[in-house]
């Protein structure tokens, strides 16, 4: 193969530690594209490995990016959550512990990891790159990366969202809760919410949603149920569509409005009861949905 196929090939690999590392579709997708022009100047005696030479180059540039995004992130107007993704993929049980990877609520948790010890996780944990290879693309020692390998896990252990494994109670759950929520019915609201469920808005300043999390069945209710039927941003509800999509490796769903998203929604199941809800009104955050990206897993 020649470079650009040997680059091509790798594509959706570095696309997906990028997007693990950063959150962001636009920021992984330039990560991408600086790993492309590093490539093609690097004289090729110095790479023995295309796939782990390109996994250090993008994890090196997705480092050097979420370093300087934290700053923009505490400046963020509201809560700030990843960007969703539709994802697609065999409807398989081997591609569980992907998809939990890569759902909004795993991303956020991975967000108070320090940007070595994501760098780490990602890599190891997700797409189990040895810790040699870790090591030389962090540039730090095999040592250095089995201590940071140990505080992520433990760190992500403590805080990761209780995942359901029955994809089929899971997929119920969350159809009973959306055609609750569209209805507004509180009743129904509340038999499938956990009792301390929390709802975690992000409308970036430039969509409407409130500014901070709601915790509690009854208030995460009362909000679903007062905002469902109105307007929204000027759109009158007879003009909005709700669709079921796989976003970031769960059941979710979309609000369109003139076949444009206005609104993702993405939950964690466990119990048998809606434990955390999304909701990305940003329309910054929905670029990626608009333009059809979607995340292989």
């Amino acid at each position: 193969m020649n470079d650009q196929q040997v680059f091509e090939a790798n594509r959706e690999l570095l696309f997906a530690v990028a997007y693990r590392m950063l959150g962001t579709v636009a920021d992984a997708e330039d990560t991408v594209q600086d790993a492309w022009l590093r490539w093609s100047a690097a004289p090729r005696c110095d790479i023995a490995e295309p796939r782990a030479y390109l996994a250090r180059t993008v994890t090196n540039i997705a480092l050097n990016r979420l370093r300087s995004a934290r700053a923009r992130r505490e400046a963020y107007v509201g809560s700030w959550l990843p960007e969703p993704l539709l994802t697609s993929g065999p409807d398989a049980a081997d591609r569980a512990e992907l998809a939990e990877s890569v759902s909004l609520a795993m991303l956020v948790v991975l967000e108070s990891l320090t940007p070595e010890e994501r760098a780490v996780f990602v890599l190891h944990e997700v797409f189990g790159f040895p810790h040699a290879e870790i090591a030389a693309a962090i540039g730090r020692s095999d040592a250095s990366v089995r201590q940071l390998m140990h505080r992520a896990r433990e760190h992500v252990q403590a805080r990761r969202p209780r995942f359901d494994v029955d994809a089929g109670q899971q997929r119920e759950v969350t159809q009973r809760f959306l055609a609750a929520a569209a209805g507004g019915d509180i009743d129904q609201l509340m038999a499938v919410l956990a009792p301390d469920v929390t709802l975690i808005p992000d409308g970036g300043g430039k969509a409407q949603a409130p500014r901070r999390p709601i915790t509690g069945a009854a208030k995460v209710a009362r909000f679903l149920a007062a905002i469902s039927g109105r307007p929204y941003m000027g759109i009158d509800p007879s003009d909005m569509t709700l669709e079921l999509a796989e976003i970031n490796g769960a059941l979710g769903a979309l609000i369109t409005a003139g076949g444009k998203p206005i609104t993702a929604v993405t939950t964690v199941v466990a119990g048998g009861q809606i434990t955390a809800i999304q909701l990305v009104t940003n329309p910054d955050k929905l670029r990626g949905i608009t333009a059809g990206r979607t995340l292989p897993l």
